[in-house]
């Protein structure tokens, strides 16, 4: 961390620059933003100088502008001027971080010169709050007339700067999305993002507000569980806890959160809502919206004998390696393998016969889950290995070529979101871009943070490929699963929920909970204020009298059925 003094005789100001015009210029949640800063004077200058900040991502941003003193490969002293991105600079507390990319520029004045440009990117925090090059340009290289950079003693400097939203410090989802988040219980991110995915499946959603849950006990009760998260998902302004929807599972140590994938939990939460949907109003809707049909086949080659078999699927699971996009795996999952030799196909009375074995897709669902196989076993390793090859998926996508049959309905595709995990085999970190209204605006749920996003930062930059790429905060980052929704039912799976389409049975015991909850938070602060008070007596006896007054005030709100909702 540089500390930055006063530069004398010097002079800032500051032109911002934003290429999506002048409300985006005033929006201090934005993603990226261009400013440039002019130093007067800069042959006088003798320490260091910060510009005004220019916010993004609700921090403040600052070009730090200093001369240093360098040695040459020859061990001569040499000026230089050294250049550098700070963010948040101001702030003293410690546990905040903010991935940024930027592009430090310096201007050339003349017509035809050239400005001199360098890149980086770095994951800024209370320690290393600043970040650039100490050797941006010589003394030399700065004032000479050749280069331009130099306009009657002063020189420009501009930054770009593209960051992602912040860990650790005030960053308000709510406000600046419309969302928030989930907490994370500490292995709990891969479920993190595979609720927000179910909870923006608004259909979806609506169906499990209606399940019956009266009398269920609410510590284990999945369905009563998953009402809650989505009820204060929906309403909350704060992000939201998933120690009851994971205890109703029995998982409630570390262990029970790294044994289980995406994959294993999705299929046992939809298998526990459609048995909890049965015989109720929403009795279905769970294979409605997810279930496909397909038929897979043995076909002899030699003798009229062929044997088929119908079945459902929940998801499909896609081959990753050697496959560059998304019609290349779908193209491999249907194509026929060969039986020979020593693996001919037992026809019965026909006895051993050569046979084509395969599958073909009778029906896609609604709501298509894809699984990338991104991790596979590897035998030369013996483990179990993540490949992280490139593989292209789309905004849009046509699937009628992989049917049997020509479908009524096209089945042409609208991609809805994007699980996305960064790391190797043995960990790393999930995060979901979400694309709520289907309308190609997408958010990026990372956890407690939801922040906007570009359609390239969902889409492109998760296509994977590359180890270590510059836009990413966390190494091999790629898409590990993608939700596609039919584009003919967009509108009736992502049709609006409101809060009338809550039963208000279930309203009322959630708030009862709420207020209870509260309650119980009241009770524990003024225990603890009462045993660490100065004034040990007098002290007690008043948050004694405060506590029994909140009591009596949240019994009468539940006697009275009011719709106090507790947020």
């Amino acid at each position: 961390m540089i500390e930055a003094g006063n530069a004398e005789n010097a002079t800032v100001e500051t032109q911002p620059a934003c290429p999506d015009g002048a409300e985006e210029d005033n929006d201090i949640a934005r993603p990226e933003a261009t400013f440039r800063f002019t130093v007067q004077n800069i042959s006088q200058l003798k320490e260091q100088v910060l510009s005004p900040p220019c916010y993004v991502r609700c921090l403040p941003w600052k070009i730090l502008v200093l001369l240093r003193h360098t040695s040459t490969p020859e061990r001569q002293q040499q000026k230089a001027l050294g250049v550098f991105l700070q963010c948040n600079g101001d702030c003293n507390t410690p546990g905040w971080s903010c991935y940024g990319l930027g592009e430090l520029k310096l201007l050339s004045y003349k017509s035809d010169g050239v400005h001199l440009c360098r890149k980086l990117h770095h994951m800024y925090h209370c320690k290393e709050d600043d970040w650039g090059f100490a050797h941006f340009v010589s003394w030399d290289d700065l004032f000479d007339p050749e280069n331009g950079f130099v306009k009657d003693d002063s020189i420009t400097i501009e930054a770009h700067v593209m960051a992602e939203a912040p860990h650790g410090i005030s960053w308000d989802s709510k406000k600046h999305t419309g969302f928030v988040g989930l907490k994370n219980q500490g292995a709990t991110c891969y479920m993190n993002s595979l609720l927000q995915t179910l909870f923006f499946t608004n259909v979806l959603r609506k169906a499990v507000y209606k399940i019956p849950t009266v009398g269920d006990d609410s510590s284990r009760s999945v369905a009563f569980a998953l009402q809650r998260v989505f009820y204060d998902l929906q309403f909350s302004d704060k992000p939201v806890a998933t120690k009851r929807l994971t205890k109703s599972f029995g998982w409630e140590t570390l262990d029970s959160f790294m044994q289980h994938d995406v994959q294993e939990f999705l299929r046992v939460l939809l298998d526990k809502l459609e048995n909890k949907m049965k015989g109720t109003v929403v009795e279905g809707t769970v294979p409605k919206l997810f279930e496909g049909k397909m038929t897979s086949f043995i076909k002899c080659k030699n003798v009229n004998c062929t044997s088929t078999r119908v079945e459902t699927f929940y998801d499909i699971q896609l081959s990753v390696k050697e496959k560059n996009n998304i019609y290349e795996s779908f193209k491999d999952y249907i194509s026929t393998e060969l039986l020979e030799g020593e693996n001919k196909y037992d026809a019965g009375e026909h006895g051993l016969q050569e046979a084509e074995k395969g599958v073909r897709f009778d029906v896609f669902p609604p709501i298509l889950h894809l699984h990338l196989m991104r991790f596979q076993y590897d035998p030369q390793s013996d483990a179990s290995i993540k490949f992280n090859d490139k593989f292209e998926f789309y905004e849009e996508i046509n699937l009628d070529p992989y049917l049997r049959d020509i479908p009524a309905t096209p089945a042409h595709y609208t991609l809805h979101a994007v699980l996305v995990h960064s790391g190797d085999n043995h960990g790393g970190h999930y995060v979901v871009f979400i694309n709520p209204k289907g309308d190609g605006k997408w958010c990026k749920f990372d956890d407690d943070v939801v922040s906007r996003c570009s359609k390239q930062e969902a889409i492109e930059y998760n296509y994977g490929g590359k180890e270590d790429a510059p836009h990413l905060a966390r190494r091999a980052t790629s898409a590990y699963m993608l939700i596609y929704i039919q584009t003919s039912q967009l509108k009736y799976v992502l049709q609006e929920v409101t809060e009338g389409d809550i039963p208000s049975d279930l309203c009322e015991r959630i708030n009862e909970e709420m207020r209870y909850e509260m309650v119980r938070t009241c009770g524990r602060k003024i225990k603890c204020r009462k045993y660490k008070s100065d004034t040990s007596v007098s002290s007690a006896k008043y948050y004694a009298k405060i506590f029994t007054v909140l009591k009596q005030f949240f019994t009468l709100q539940a006697l009275a059925g009011s719709k106090y909702k507790g947020r």
